[in-house]
């Protein structure tokens, strides 16, 4: 009778220590390869548990998914629909490691770069192209008017409120969201360097200086001359005289791959193109960068009311008083394309 009370409690021992081996290797061994090739997965909005293990499996980030999923359930890390987000896994990882590390929604972030673009269709290309959401989705906010009235945009307006520069952002931010802290990014420039101050100094709102300096950002390329160039366009406002900007009118005509401003664009009927209405057109006509807003902002105080390319692919111009001068400067510009053997 001793000897079965003993080999009973042997029994129990063996089978309680592999018991107890099993939990310590489901929670402390390790489960991550050593030798991952993708070290980041993202987890999409909606997924499920089943989800989320199929994910990590097909990435190769688990070597053995029981003991995953048990430590996931122990945890209570399981949800319907799961946490979404994009997370880097480390190598060497156990489950606990893991599964702390995805249910405590520490997200990688992601860098949205703003730069260059014509139209806001444009940018939901290039944001969808890095976060979750599609660009369809972005752009369907964007033409909802109601939504536009609310954050106090237009369709025609909307591209004023997009900063160039590069912004750290969840993978899986919302449409919503996104616009919501452009709206702040937009805010926070602003209050800067006196710049909602200076507009109202100008009589202008943000949206128009915007406006203004996305035509001086499509007229030259030297950041040096943008503030002398922003006063031309600004004489021009101030009496009334027509901008006549050539960008304006290729975005009336979308036509963006021409290499010269014809008739066909300085007459076409458009609110956009302004050698047929006065005044700043309806919105911007690209993607302003941070120096032509402060070229209008700062703009230079003079009486020039013209300006021609030099032509002599230096990418400069000549500024001129009085229509007699900017003919003067119309003769050097084809002059000096005619050395070049251009015309």
């Amino acid at each position: 009778m001793k000897r079965i009370i003993l080999i009973v409690i042997a029994v129990l021992l063996v089978g309680g220590g592999f018991f107890a081996f099993q939990k310590y290797q489901a929670f402390w061994l390790p489960n991550v390869p050593n030798d991952l090739t993708e070290t980041v997965v993202e987890i999409p909005t909606g997924s499920s548990f089943a989800d989320v293990v199929d994910l990590l499996h097909e990435n190769g980030m688990v070597r053995d998914t029981a003991t995953f999923i048990e430590v996931a359930n122990r945890l209570s890390y399981v949800k319907n629909p799961m946490r979404a987000g994009r997370y880097r896994i480390k190598e060497g990882w156990n489950n606990l490691s893991l599964v702390r590390h995805l249910r405590g929604g520490k997200q990688e972030t992601v860098k949205v770069v703003l730069s260059t673009a014509r139209m806001s269709d444009e940018v939901a290309g290039k944001v969808a192209a890095i976060l979750e959401f599609d660009s369809l989705t972005l752009q369907t906010l964007w033409q909802d008017d109601k939504y536009l009235e609310e954050i106090g945009y237009s369709r025609e307006t909307l591209m004023s409120l997009f900063i160039p520069n590069t912004y750290d952002l969840f993978w899986n931010t919302s449409p919503k969201k996104f616009t919501e802290r452009m709206i702040k990014e937009h805010g926070k420039f602003w209050a800067k360097k006196g710049r909602k101050e200076k507009a109202e100094a100008m009589k202008r709102t943000p949206e128009e200086v915007y406006a203004l300096a996305s035509i001086v950002e499509k007229e030259t390329n030297k950041i040096s001359e943008r503030p002398r160039m922003a006063g031309v366009y600004l004489n021009r406002l101030r009496i009334g005289m027509p901008l006549q900007a050539d960008p304006t009118s290729v975005f009336a005509t979308r036509d963006f791959t021409t290499k010269r401003v014809t008739d066909y664009h300085t007459t076409f009927d458009s609110p956009y193109n302004t050698y047929m209405y006065r005044g700043l057109p309806p919105g911007p006509i690209a993607m302003s960068s941070i120096a032509s807003i402060d070229a209008v902002l700062n703009s230079e105080d003079h009486k020039y009311l013209y300006f021609c390319a030099v032509g002599d692919g230096s990418g400069a111009h000549n500024f001129a008083k009085t229509l007699t001068q900017h003919n003067q400067n119309a003769a050097i510009y084809r002059g000096n394309l005619k050395k070049r053997g251009r015309r």
